[in-house]
């Protein structure tokens, strides 16, 4: 297992490896005070607004709800309230930015990596680009923003590293994909990738994934992991210490991910001190 964190370490170094990351990196972070799953989430959301008991534990259900019998204002107050806090980026966020990776796959709400980026590329350079949802920028699948969470031009310049949001983020707009109907809209397109950036499709081609934190469980997760991965290598990995469910494993045979058992924090360890000659030059 240790070589193989080494040849990963130094296939990142090289720009070779993309880093997908789930909402469980914020297990790795101090005095976390946003949700860190959807469950979490649809609990805060059907706190504050009362939903029909069956889908209250359903987050975009939830969400649809609120959005159909409030305003889609309702659900982007809501997500703002819950994602407003940021939490200190890990050490394993902090190594990941300022790592040699071109492309970094974000698929929470909170703004942790891009913090993490902030502090790891004080010069900037980067971008990031979030999805969007239809029902507020109809015909527009994606926003860019600078370092600085200035908007950018679309399509957003190329060549320079990118921080990719599929599913939106806190900051700086408060670009949310968190209803039915924001998924129904996208699920309709992915499959001919007009939702995903040209950079993002650019720069996949041939690299290697490395999930973490993340969990294929549902449908919506394997979905959007599956076309973002489209034309990438065959070799990717997940570090996933739960043996997966019986889709899960479906889903990592199919797309040639191998399974890294071990814990988040123990891999964020080894794959630190991996790094760490890189880091330091």
């Amino acid at each position: 297992m240790n070589d193989l964190i080494h040849d990963i370490a130094r296939q990142l170094d090289a720009g070779a490896v993309i880093p997908y990351l789930g909402p469980d990196m914020l297990s790795l972070c101090r005095d976390v005070q946003v949700p860190a799953t959807p469950l979490a989430l649809a609990a805060i959301m059907t706190s504050k607004v009362s939903v029909p008991h069956k889908i209250r534990q359903r987050l975009t259900q939830a969400a649809q709800f609120i959005e159909n019998f409030k305003h889609r204002k309702s659900v982007v107050h809501l997500m703002n309230e819950a994602f407003a806090s940021v939490p200190a980026p890990s050490a394993l966020h902090l190594a990941l930015a300022g790592s040699g990776a071109g492309l970094w796959v974000d698929t929470w709400y909170d703004d942790t990596f891009a913090a993490a980026l902030r502090q790891a590329r004080p010069a900037g350079g980067w971008v990031q680009v979030q999805g969007l949802s239809q029902s507020e920028h109809f015909g527009q699948w994606t926003g860019a923003y600078d370092p600085a969470g200035a908007p950018l031009p679309e399509p957003p310049p190329q060549g320079g590293p990118l921080l990719y949001k599929p599913i939106g983020s806190h900051d700086p707009a408060g670009n949310y994909l968190v209803s039915d109907s924001d998924y129904v809209e996208v699920l309709t397109e992915i499959d001919i990738q007009t939702p995903i950036p040209a950079e993002v499709q650019r720069w996949r081609i041939g690299r290697h994934f490395l999930f973490l934190g993340c969990r294929f469980d549902d449908q919506l997760t394997r979905s959007f992991a599956r076309q973002i991965m489209k034309r990438s290598s065959d070799q990717h990995w997940a570090v996933l210490p739960e043996p997966p469910t019986r889709m899960e494993a479906r889903f990592l045979e199919e797309q040639g991910i191998t399974r890294i058992p071990m814990a988040l924090a123990d891999f964020s360890a080894a794959l630190i001190d991996a790094l760490q000659p890189a880091l330091a030059a």
